[in-house]
């Protein structure tokens, strides 16, 4: 039997998330954004990335691109489209990287509120290999613009919503994910948003759909916030809406590996930290390193193992979510050992 037939659904797993091949890039160009969502986890504190922290990430890719043969970069923010030019930037030269070489796939993704991604935008990111974006929305806008409520106050429904209409009417070479998420408040509208997003989306192939429960992650309003029930028998119901339409595939189903547990997955903040989780920007255990301007890791490896420490336990929950490690009040943090030869 091949040996890689033999390892198991978790071994394999193990095993991609260690190859020394692969290198998974999460960048935050600033970490500024223009929105003020009420459920947002993050602080605002940093700007937009530092030109040598920029310098560092283009060198980084130079210094392992001859080993890799695939090389993913996700941007995260903040808001990442409010610093296009860093984007475009880091994003132009590894497509110049990856055509000199003859083995490497490059390929790379965005997290964006979506309020600056028009069509045009999207075709130019597309050239440049940005070609999978994740959009939320709330509901209709008279919810969504109660929650995703821009730094000025005002709603972000309708300029969101005639972006996907761009997108959806051009042949731009993307994919979209339209995370929607779902609260106590916004639960009744979602049948009628839902089928109208269906109907209006869903017939295009680059679109998705993403039911997310808006879930506590730390933020100034998580004391008064409510939540939906994760049992609550409506949240089937409203994935048989998405499901009903022309496509049985689109609903999209997240992994069971979260990025921070491979070790061959990194955070790079726009001071240049090293991190591993996008929620936890402010706990001090999601400080790893450092990118150097030459493109060297400085990384701290008893810090950067906590994290991994799912695979050694073979903890599926940790593998799951290795941020539950720092945060769960019922489960300690686990003493990761150092094995011989390792």
């Amino acid at each position: 039997m091949n040996q890689q037939t033999a390892l198991s659904t978790f071994d394999r797993e193990m095993v991609t998330s260690f190859r020394n091949d692969r290198l998974h890039l999460i960048l935050l160009p600033t970490e500024q954004c223009n929105f003020r969502c009420t459920y947002c986890y993050e602080d605002f504190a940093i700007g937009r990335m530092r030109p040598e922290v920029v310098q560092g990430v283009k060198n980084l890719i130079d210094r392992r691109a001859g080993e890799l043969t695939h090389l993913q970069i996700s941007w995260f923010g903040g808001e990442p489209m409010l610093a296009r030019s860093v984007v475009e930037e880091v994003a132009s030269h590894a497509s110049a990287v990856q055509r000199a070489s003859t083995d490497l796939r490059y390929d790379s993704d965005m997290t964006t509120n979506g309020y600056l991604l028009d069509g045009s935008a999207a075709e130019h990111l597309a050239e440049l290999g940005i070609r999978r974006y994740q959009v939320s929305l709330d509901g209709p806008s008279h919810h969504h613009d109660r929650t995703r409520v821009r730094a000025d106050g005002r709603g972000s429904f309708e300029q969101i919503w005639r972006n996907l209409l761009a997108i959806r009417d051009s042949s731009v070479n993307a994919r979209i994910l339209l995370r929607v998420h779902l609260t106590p408040d916004n639960l009744s509208a979602m049948p009628s948003f839902l089928t109208r997003l269906r109907d209006v989306f869903l017939a295009d192939p680059r679109f998705l759909v993403y039911l997310k429960r808006v879930v506590r992650l730390g933020g100034p309003n998580d004391s008064s916030m409510d939540v939906c029930d994760p049992d609550d028998e409506r949240l089937a119901a409203l994935e048989e809406i998405v499901l009903g339409g022309d496509r049985s595939d689109g609903l999209f189903e997240p992994e069971e590996v979260c990025y921070a547990s491979r070790a061959n997955s990194l955070l790079v903040r726009a001071d240049g930290r090293l991190g591993k989780c996008t929620v936890g920007l402010s706990h001090p255990a999601n400080t790893v390193g450092r990118l150097r301007p030459d493109g060297s890791l400085q990384v701290d490896n008893p810090q950067f193992r906590k994290w991994l420490q799912g695979w050694e336990s073979r903890d599926q929950e940790l593998i799951t979510c290795p941020y539950e490690a720092f945060t769960g009040q019922d489960r300690p943090l686990l003493q990761v050992t150092t094995r011989p030869g390792s």
